[in-house]
């Protein structure tokens, strides 16, 4: 099993538009990051989680050759706004695409893409085939291509977004609070990829003290920090974390069990 990190950026990206602060005019590949999203590549399967506004450029990037599924976390744009880009793998699949969100994420997916999912035909051109799977994140598991998938439901200020657990890995991202029932659904892990948006604190998401607190009672063997913000440097704040937690940068891949 193999989660290749495509983006690890907050919604803005870094750099910033137009912003001077020094990890923006960076040079260091690494403190360069696309909006938020991971590829998973299981058992001869490939599995994209969100469809970042980026997802064309990260596709090329990572040679991703087929996509057989999607995994939404949540319907913000920095998650779901290169949706259109699958319709190159509908071009490659011949199929429709079976994509999966929690029940807000599938309600904002038909309100804001509803010439995708009303089949509403567009005046030339094409649309994504897709085939909407809505699942209750509290559920035990989901099976997603014959693979059983645990969600693991996060508070997202308000909201209910969703990370997903394979195997030994979970895919932690836009959390300001884990449950108990979430957190005991992430015990044994080997590799953890986490939010970590900031130094400071934030409304909706971890920033970096709650990130190491949540890892110091999890205890996984390895943590990737990932959705960072431009406050957080890559060469300068690595050197500040515990040996076992680095931070994600576009293209990681993460080897798993």
């Amino acid at each position: 099993m193999r989660l290749t990190i495509l983006g690890s950026g907050t919604s803005t990206g870094v750099p910033v538009i137009q912003c001077p602060c020094k990890v923006c005019l960076s040079t260091h590949p690494k403190n360069k990051r696309l909006r938020s999203s991971a590829w998973l590549e299981i058992n001869n399967k490939s599995i994209l989680i969100d469809t970042s506004p980026d997802l064309r450029t990260q596709a090329l990037r990572a040679q991703i050759a087929r996509i057989d599924a999607v995994l939404f976390t949540h319907p913000h744009a920095d998650h779901i706004h290169g949706i259109d880009d699958l319709r190159s793998y509908n071009f490659i699949n011949k199929n429709p695409i079976p994509v999966y969100g929690n029940s807000w994420t599938s309600r904002e997916l038909k309100v804001k893409f509803e010439y995708i999912f009303n089949n509403l035909k567009p005046e030339g051109g094409s649309i994504p085939q897709l085939n909407l799977h809505t699942f209750d994140a509290s559920s035990q598991f989901i099976t997603v291509l014959g693979e059983r998938i645990i969600p693991i439901p996060l508070s997202h200020g308000s909201k209910e977004c969703v990370g997903y657990r394979f195997e030994s890995l979970a895919y932690i991202t836009d959390c300001s609070y884990i449950s108990p029932l979430s957190m005991e659904r992430m015990q044994g892990l080997t590799n953890l990829v986490l939010d970590c948006v900031r130094i400071e604190p934030h409304p909706t998401h971890f920033n970096l003290d709650r990130a190491l607190e949540t890892i110091s009672i999890l205890k996984p063997k390895k943590t990737y920090l990932t959705h960072l913000g431009h406050e957080l440097d890559y060469v300068t704040w690595r050197k500040k974390l515990p040996k076992d937690v680095s931070f994600a940068y576009d293209g990681l891949i993460i080897e798993a069990q």
